[in-house]
């Protein structure tokens, strides 16, 4: 049997992809095989999901080394390669809108791909696989992002979730579009000594909106695909209005590893799910969660396959009781994270409407405002990621809502990943019971 293996690695969040014909036999983050967050290597455990050896695989790289390499030298960055051998590359927006593309219900729509930067391009736009206009570096949204991320004190290229978090605490006053003309490769230096970094935060976030909203308007099919690192922005995405979107829920750069081997047979994929990952093949037993939950107010669940991409969505969560005042406190304890951020909730799809309204789905890619008084899984501003849990929903987080809706009434769960500040997701057995053991949470 020969297999497409696409995979992204030498820059930040490398991954892999395995494709039997149209199936996604297997997709993964390197990341959670060796526990280095963001992980930019492929790492050797990942790589023995690929079953039939290198002998017949076609083997597809998600950019252009050359290009890519031309522009890091003109950055003033070094020269780097993939480590991994291939026999295809394509561009990185081009991986970019493929994995958007090839697993969309769409088959007449615009991609929209903004990240920080591929070779030379931080933002295009395609009609279908037809790319019709670009934004080069160093001009980047994605890019300025980071900065200001860095700026405020967190880790760029990883915590730019938690710059969107906490633009909701502070005031857009800061005019930051001239910073997006100039290289933000190293930072945007100390700008405004004596500025609160919420404020900073809101300002970004502000522009980041704006500009979203602009490219939009570029994009007149009403099927829209937003690609890339950006598109994780669900405060933004939640603002666009009047289209049917589809983000994929990988949409950055390890999702590329799914676009660079779609792009060889250029073939609609059979997109079932997310749950691509590493298979813990255990049973989960609904009522004893429950009992687990009532008890003690969190639990972790790990069990099937791993999610693809960087959000829990059941298979790998720390559940929480939404019932408490002092939940959100206690979960930010035991995952060693800024008071401040906020968490989501998991809902039966029947009961989604009556809790919240606005934009949802099943991949946590919107905000919606909240209609209930459940504050721990409420952010500042009055809104919440929430995730749709639909009746054929694969996971075992259906079984465990539905459990859980019938012992209390309450049609949700808090949901966040199954990890630390700073690590990995849980991908094993052996991760969940060292997870379990050391923070003395129960894992099923």
């Amino acid at each position: 049997m020969t297999e497409t293996i696409g995979f992204s690695e030498g820059f930040h969040d490398a991954g892999i992809c395995i494709l039997s014909d149209t199936e996604i036999r297997f997709a993964s983050h390197s990341e959670r095989y060796s526990g280095v967050k963001n992980d930019k290597w492929l790492h050797a455990d990942l790589l023995k999901h690929i079953s039939c050896g290198e002998c017949n695989n076609i083997v597809a790289y998600y950019e252009n080394p050359f290009l890519k390499n031309l522009r890091r030298l003109y950055a003033g960055q070094k020269w780097q390669s993939p480590r991994l051998r291939y026999d295809l590359h394509f561009g990185h927006h081009e991986s970019h809108a493929a994995a958007g593309y090839y697993t969309s219900p769409f088959h007449d729509c615009n991609i929209l791909v903004i990240d920080a930067i591929g070779e030379w391009n931080t933002v295009s736009i395609w009609d279908n696989m037809k790319k019709i206009k670009t934004w080069n570096y160093p001009y980047s949204l994605g890019l300025l992002y980071s900065a200001i991320t860095k700026r405020i004190g967190l880790k760029p290229d990883q915590d730019e979730y938690i710059t969107m978090g906490m633009a909701a605490y502070g005031e857009p006053i800061y005019d930051l579009e001239p910073f997006l003309l100039q290289n933000n490769h190293r930072g945007v230096g100390d700008i405004w000594k004596r500025a609160k970094n919420e404020d900073l935060a809101a300002s970004v976030q502000a522009l980041y909106e704006r500009k979203l909203l602009e490219l939009v308007e570029k994009c007149p099919k009403e099927n829209l695909i937003i690609m890339g690192g950006c598109a994780l922005n669900c405060v933004a995405n939640s603002k666009i209005k009047d289209k049917n979107i589809w983000i994929m829920p990988s949409p950055g750069d390890a999702g590329s590893a799914l676009g660079a081997a779609a792009l060889v047979h250029k073939k609609k994929l059979k997109w079932k799910h997310p749950y691509l990952g590493y298979d813990i093949n255990t049973s989960v037993n609904p009522k004893e969660v429950i009992q687990e939950l009532l008890k003690n107010k969190v639990c972790g669940v790990a069990n099937g396959r791993a999610e693809f991409g960087p959000r829990a969505l059941g298979n790998r969560s720390l559940l929480g009781d939404p019932r408490y005042e002092d939940q959100k406190y206690l979960v930010n304890r035991i995952k060693h994270r800024h008071q401040y951020r906020p968490f989501a909730p998991a809902i039966l799809e029947e009961y989604a409407n009556d809790y919240f309204q606005g934009p949802m789905n099943e991949y946590m890619q919107f905000v919606a405002k909240a209609k209930h008084d459940y504050s721990s899984v409420t952010h500042v501003d009055g809104t919440a990621r929430v995730q749709i849990v639909k009746k054929d929903c694969v996971s075992v987080i259906r079984p465990i809502l539905e459990e859980w809706f019938n012992q209390t009434g309450c049609p949700m769960l808090l949901n966040t990943s199954l990890n630390i500040k700073g690590k990995p997701m849980v991908n094993t057995f052996l991760d969940a019971t060292k997870f379990e053991k050391k923070y003395r949470v129960a894992v099923f």
